[in-house]
């Protein structure tokens, strides 16, 4: 029941951010996910501590993110309340990823965290959105295939490995590799939409590559 919470709260405060504040700005404070989980490990899971080495991978690795998302995305509306809904949401992220490693849900298997992390928040989610609009906002054809697909791939795939993963490795060393979800997402931008790839976004990526080196060098 708690992971399931701490899902949908995750979700729930990231949406109401992306809704109040720039999605380059929301995605910084997201993804400073890892640093926290770090923290958390250091604290709470053996064997995971910040070791001076680590924790400069884990800053050089979120600066040089962050250099890369800001620079792709300078403008855009800002707003405390959004900026602090994302850190909500950077936190729930975090206690997932801490839960699954932290409680005997380890001991229970990927799918069935999953499973206890979907059942739950569900029908939270559900519940509150009416709160925030109509249940379904203008749905189209291609808004349903992209649900199935996010459902089939993302959920049943993705979201099982990275907790395969949670229960395998380090958990600072799994998280420390979200550093490069923006750069995938600017990359497929360029080949996907002809968006512009600079310098900069390059020298970015090999920082963040040269971040999570450090973080994972025995």
């Amino acid at each position: 029941m708690a992971i399931g919470a701490v899902f949908a709260a995750e979700f729930l405060y990231l949406f109401m951010a992306l809704d109040m504040t720039a999605v380059g700005r929301a995605s910084v404070i997201f993804y400073s996910m890892p640093l926290w989980l770090a923290v958390a490990a250091h604290f709470w899971l053996p064997n995971e501590r910040i070791t001076r080495q680590r924790g400069i991978g884990l800053g050089l690795a979120f600066i040089s993110a962050a250099w890369a998302i800001l620079s792709k995305s300078p403008s855009g509306h800002a707003s405390i309340a959004g900026d602090l809904f994302a850190l909500v949401g950077a936190w729930g992220w975090a206690g997932t990823a801490f839960l699954a490693r932290k409680t005997r849900l380890r001991d229970a298997g990927p799918e069935a965290q999953l499973f206890w992390m979907a059942l739950i928040s569900a029908p939270i989610l559900l519940a509150a959105a009416p709160f925030f609009g109509p249940l379904i906002r203008d749905a189209e054809p291609i808004h349903w295939i992209w649900l199935v697909f996010q459902a089939g791939v993302i959920v049943a795939g993705v979201f099982i490995t990275w907790l395969w993963l949670l229960s395998v490795y380090p958990a600072s060393t799994v998280a420390s590799f979200s550093f490069l979800t923006p750069l995938f997402a600017i990359v497929l931008g360029y080949f996907i939409f002809d968006e512009a790839l600079s310098f900069g976004l390059i020298m970015a990526a090999g920082f963040v590559a040269a971040g999570i080196a450090l973080i994972n060098r025995r």
